[in-house]
């Protein structure tokens, strides 16, 4: 791809939050019906590396029962808020005015926006009535990574033109207290929910320069991670396999992906990861012969929010860039496929 500039990046949380042992309680409280499921699990809680999460609605909300109206209703109300915020604050950190976008890209998994959730918010937020608009469903984790590269390719291949790139996932909604699938409670203990926005163009100063991307598929792996699509609403897929799967794969992939850049691992100041879970962090760190503690970010990003699936990553960056981005940086995150997603950044 031509090389493209990030002009500005900023990050969006929901104004509730809870802290990880109030979360430990309640659900304890809540998955009554599962007792010895939650008192399995439970010891999640405490390993997860995390302290608190934000979440889009008071915690008394997710102790009751919720169909997919509610919980969509519910998503539609704080995607919409979450974008905004983020988005208004993108832009104007790129020094522009709204009307000065020419394109967005709108990556979000945790709902179901018809139409999409940029067309429903361009007004507010005051775009042009000709916007282009690329609303993307299905990413998951990997969201962050792959949206930010969409919207760098489109930037690149029209020269001069702006283009906005907005995450939002609420993934606290799909909380499942009745279910009895492991993968619910551990769900419980991990989710959080955000929002992160960039703006993209060619050719400008700009925080860093985007200047490749790539991504590897793994056939015969779509029940690792995802959602299943049921009555009460989306049930997370949470394979156990997930750390070994990334600490014996992730080496060749990032090799395989370099390689697609035009570089070379060991070329690579810092990678920038999406934090998954502590166990994921760990995995990425052993695969990639890493120093322990080396991504120490994504363990503060997780402390602080919790996964709230594909903003997280941006949130990581966000914090390179405030400390000073290094001289080459690989952005990395996994999701649903099962997939890697890559995206290469230099210091500007």
């Amino acid at each position: 791809m031509r090389p493209c500039s990030l002009l500005s990046l900023a990050t969006a949380v929901p104004p509730h939050s809870i802290s990880q042992p109030d979360a430990k309680a309640l659900g304890r409280e809540a998955f009554v019906g599962n007792k010895a499921l939650f008192d399995r699990l439970s010891g999640v809680f405490d390993n997860a590396g995390i302290a608190q999460r934000n979440i889009v609605a008071p915690q008394d909300w997710y102790m009751s029962s919720h169909g997919w109206h509610d919980r969509n209703a519910l998503y539609l109300e704080a995607a919409e808020r979450l974008f905004l915020e983020a988005a208004r604050a993108a832009i104007e950190k790129a020094g522009l005015a709204p009307d000065e976008i020419d394109g967005v890209v709108t990556v979000s998994t945790t709902g179901i926006a018809t139409p999409s959730l940029e067309a429903r918010v361009g007004p507010k937020l005051g775009l042009r009535t000709d916007v282009r608009r690329v609303p993307v469903f299905g990413l998951g984790c990997a969201g962050g990574v792959n949206g930010l590269s969409l919207a760098s390719r489109l930037a690149a291949a029209d020269p001069g033109s702006r283009w906005l790139f907005v995450t939002v996932e609420t993934c606290s909604i799909s909380i499942r207290l009745d279910s009895k699938d492991p993968a619910a409670v551990v769900a419980t203990a991990l989710f959080g929910d955000g929002a992160a926005a960039a703006v993209v163009t060619s050719g400008e100063h700009s925080l860093a320069h985007i200047t490749g991307s790539a991504e590897k598929l793994w056939p015969d792996t779509q029940r690792i991670m995802g959602w299943d699509v049921e009555d009460p609403g989306l049930a997370v897929v949470f394979d156990r396999a997930i750390p070994p799967f990334i600490e014996s794969q992730l080496a060749d992939a990032v090799d395989e992906m370099c390689r697609a850049i035009g570089t070379s691992r060991d070329e690579i100041d810092r990678f920038c990861c999406h934090p998954g879970g502590v166990k994921v962090i760990d995995a990425i760190e052993t695969a990639l012969n890493l120093n322990q503690g080396e991504l120490n970010f994504e363990r503060e990003v997780l402390r602080d929010h919790g996964n709230m699936s594909a903003p997280t990553v941006l949130f990581v960056l966000d914090r390179l860039l405030t400390q000073g981005l290094p001289d080459k940086v690989m952005m990395a995150a996994f999701g649903p496929g099962f997939t890697c997603a890559g995206l290469m950044l230099e210091a500007a």
